[in-house]
């Protein structure tokens, strides 16, 4: 997060805490989030992904993709 400075004046401690909620209240974020279904209901998922063929399969079939 940024700095917060007062360039003019002397604002009290109530003066900084007012500007300080409408500030985080004006960047919040509106609305709730919407969550993705998870894969473990997809049968696809539970499918085995194709085994890599050719020159080098048995390195890369150990490797994370």
């Amino acid at each position: 997060m940024t700095e917060l400075k007062i360039v003019h004046g002397e604002p009290g401690p109530e003066e900084v805490a007012a500007l300080v909620i409408a500030i985080t209240s004006r960047t919040a974020p509106e609305g709730k989030t919407v969550r993705k279904p998870g894969n473990w209901r997809d049968p696809a998922y539970r499918l085995r992904k194709p085994l890599p063929s050719g020159q080098g399969a048995w390195r890369s079939s150990g490797l994370p993709r």
